[in-house]
């Protein structure tokens, strides 16, 4: 019932992806695009919402992958994008943006003294550790199960899946031995490392738990292990690429009050276009300059990038944080949000479905519960169930069935399950995204999956 409801609304879509095949690995440019039995093709968007090649109209919750905190197609974010293509989108030489941009994420970030942009995220993720490596002169790095780095070799292991510590095909054994992939149920396995060995290089995590916080840490967590590093002069890395300025406007780190020394950005930072930064502390970022370098007594650390700070996605970037800066745009999200999941919570109880949602700041999640718990969905509380039970039990299959029953009934959300909450997200859409909620566990459950 629910695949043949999306196949009837979406023909046009499942052309293209017959066509993506025949050039595309899986058809695809992103795995967590996989949908089944194809997915959407969307063709505009504006706001809070898209729309696919057949005309469908949906609430957007998958958000570019989080990367839009004002929506889609902002005007003020569209006029400066315009302005900049047709002054030139490659100089191939400094410019004042850059600079503009960089003071933006100094102002707004704590531990933002020194700032350096890449191309993406995952750029960004490996120029922290290069850094912490060379600065410590050591080579451990320490990671936690389920919390995802990129897609670069040394942190794909245990990130989204192998999480028994074992090597993803591709991945040099020897790379992956370079890590120490540790649970974060509890702050004492990595306590524990921290006190009893000297090769650790960096500790790096998300710190609002793995996946935007489909695990949510323990509480005291990144207190326990901020001082910790501290005491043992080993650098801490936050992987803000989703909770920066959205968490808060400096990020998760100004929400907690807990400060680390390199801070990985990327997403929200670039205004929904391609780029990412390194920002942090003076003496590891100043490894980067030559004459700093020297005069530390340390070598230079190499850093290229063809699109590093382009004049594109700097105007886009100086464009969305100054309005991160001057708004109240996390705010007005996150107030959204909380809307939305104190909504779906009580649909569960009237339902009698036993799932779980939550979320920090403007997201949501989704626990499907794939092992039938008992779960109380009107007091659901994600830390009693750990990794193992939260992303670790994730079920692809019941994830892809609630999705598609989402796309039928005009609402996407992001494969986690989840999804992300603009500012441009109002009463209309949490009103849409209920109804459609409601529907789609019904069909789910006549479909003999509840």
């Amino acid at each position: 019932m629910i695949e043949d409801l999306y196949r009837a609304r979406t023909p046009r879509s499942a052309a293209l992806y017959a066509e993506a095949c025949r050039v595309l690995p899986a058809g695809l440019t992103h795995d967590s695009r996989m949908t089944s039995p194809y997915p959407i093709y969307v063709a505009r968007a504006a706001g809070a919402r898209k729309w696919d090649v057949d005309g469908n109209e949906y609430v957007d919750y998958f958000g570019g992958h989080g990367a839009l905190l004002f929506g889609h197609s902002h005007p003020p974010l569209v006029e400066a994008v315009q302005r900049q293509a047709a002054l030139g989108t490659h100089w191939g030489a400094s410019h004042e943006l850059e600079l503009r941009w960089a003071e933006a994420v100094q102002r707004l970030v704590p531990s933002a003294q020194r700032v350096r942009f890449t191309g993406s995220g995952t750029e960004a993720s490996q120029l922290a550790l290069r850094l912490a490596r060379a600065y410590t002169g050591k080579s451990k790095i320490v990671r936690f199960v389920g919390h995802f780095h990129g897609w670069h070799d040394a942190v794909v292991p245990g990130g989204m899946s192998h999480y028994d510590g074992s090597v993803p095909a591709g991945i040099s054994a020897s790379l992956a031995g370079e890590s120490l992939l540790l649970p974060a149920d509890d702050a004492g396995p990595v306590l524990d490392v921290l006190q009893t060995r000297d090769d650790i290089a960096a500790v790096i995590l998300e710190p609002s738990g793995a996946s935007w916080g489909q695990v949510p840490l323990p509480s005291g967590f990144l207190g326990a292990l901020r001082e910790a590093t501290r005491a043992r002069g080993v650098p801490l890395i936050f992987d803000e690429v989703i909770t920066g300025f959205r968490w808060a406007r400096g990020g998760a780190q100004a929400r907690y009050g807990i400060v680390p020394d390199l801070t990985v950005l990327a997403k929200i930072l670039a205004g929904g276009l391609p780029g990412g930064a390194v920002a942090g502390a003076r003496d590891i970022l100043d490894q980067l300059d030559a004459g700093a370098a020297k005069a530390a007594g340390r070598e230079k650390i190499g850093h290229q990038g063809t699109f590093n700070a382009n004049p594109l996605c700097a105007a886009a970037g100086v464009t969305m944080l100054s309005l991160v800066e001057s708004g109240d745009a996390c705010a007005r999200a996150e107030a959204t949000a909380e809307e939305l999941r104190v909504g779906m919570r009580r649909i569960l109880v009237e339902e009698g479905v036993p799932w779980g949602v939550f979320g920090e700041a403007s997201v949501f999640v989704i626990f499907p519960n794939p092992a039938r718990l008992p779960v109380d969905p009107a007091n659901f509380d994600p830390a009693r169930l750990g990794f193992r039970r939260l992303k670790g039990a994730r079920d692809p299959q019941l994830n892809n069935r609630l999705r598609v029953a989402l796309l039928a009934h005009g609402v996407d959300i992001a494969g986690g399950p989840g999804g992300f909450v603009s500012e441009a997200h109002g009463a209309r859409e949490v009103t849409q995204t209920l109804d459609a909620w409601r529907t789609a566990l019904r069909a789910l459950k006549a479909d003999g999956l509840l």
